[in-house]
């Protein structure tokens, strides 16, 4: 079987696995991920906070199997590193803005789901390079059919699946703010925070320490940002005093006032 991109693992190295059809079953969960990030006790472990998210029915939802999809998803995207979930915490517990927050939520979890992740750079990223701000159902379904052909699904799907998934995946990257309009879509305008553009360096940063390496990453594309753009918005952070960026021919320095993802955190709702 074909194997497609998908997020970080343990240490945030890209790994590979087929698309998932669990989109399904979750969408953005904005207000979810807040509920559970609020309540996100740093002193425990993931499985021990998850256990109090249970005990606790934190979620308030009326079906225990509703519950658990959630807390799947939850995991998926959020929870294979504790810096991750501790950072994210932090980030809801002060406050931040929304905007920042649906902007790093979207980014892990596109990270943590392959499906998601080729639908916006292989689909989404060459039509807004064309011009092109109609999303065509059509076209997305069409893909999703030789994706599934190719081998790069979790099973074979059933045309039902593959609507399925397809309006699941639209639905989703609509409430992350990726798309926008009801019944018909359009590719929403690029915007990216410097609070969010910040924190997703430090963390890309973690896991790729050279700086000119770091500007060229597919990561960018999942918000349009061609590697001028990506320039751009570093020195605008460094001239705000979020990190320091310099550049001296073909060597490019990258520092954080934070040694952490969960300091830089504290950092950026200053």
């Amino acid at each position: 079987m074909a194997k497609a991109k998908t997020g970080a693992g343990k240490k945030g190295e890209i790994r590979t696995s087929p698309y998932s059809s669990k989109i399904i079953k979750a969408g953005a969960l904005l207000s979810d991920t807040k509920t559970l990030l609020s309540a996100w006790n740093p002193s425990l472990s993931v499985s021990d906070n998850l256990r109090r998210v249970r005990r606790q029915n934190l979620l308030g939802k009326t079906s225990r199997s509703r519950a658990e999809d959630i807390l799947a998803i939850f995991r998926q995207r959020y929870l294979a590193e504790e810096t991750v979930a501790r950072a994210l915490a932090t980030l809801v517990k002060r406050q931040c803005n929304g905007n920042t927050l649906e902007r790093i939520f979207y980014f892990h979890a596109v990270r943590a789901d392959s499906l998601l992740r080729d639908v916006v750079i292989e689909l989404l990223l060459p039509q807004w390079s064309r011009g092109a701000m109609d999303v065509d159902v059509r076209e997305i379904d069409s893909a999703l059919r030789k994706w599934v052909e190719d081998g790069k699904t979790s099973g074979a799907w059933s045309d039902y699946t593959i609507r399925r998934v397809t309006l699941g995946v639209l639905s989703t990257l609509r409430d992350f703010g990726v798309l926008q309009g009801a019944a018909k879509k359009r590719i929403a305008p690029a915007y990216l925070s410097l609070q969010a553009f910040s924190y997703i360096a430090f963390y890309l940063k973690q896991h790729q320490p050279s700086g000119s390496k770091l500007l060229d990453l597919d990561d960018w594309k999942l918000f349009f940002l061609p590697r001028e753009g990506v320039e751009r918005i570093f020195l605008e952070a460094h001239q705000h005093g979020l990190l320091e960026y310099h550049v001296a021919g073909s060597v490019t320095r990258l520092t954080f006032p934070a040694s952490t993802l969960e300091e830089y955190a504290n950092v950026l709702t200053q």
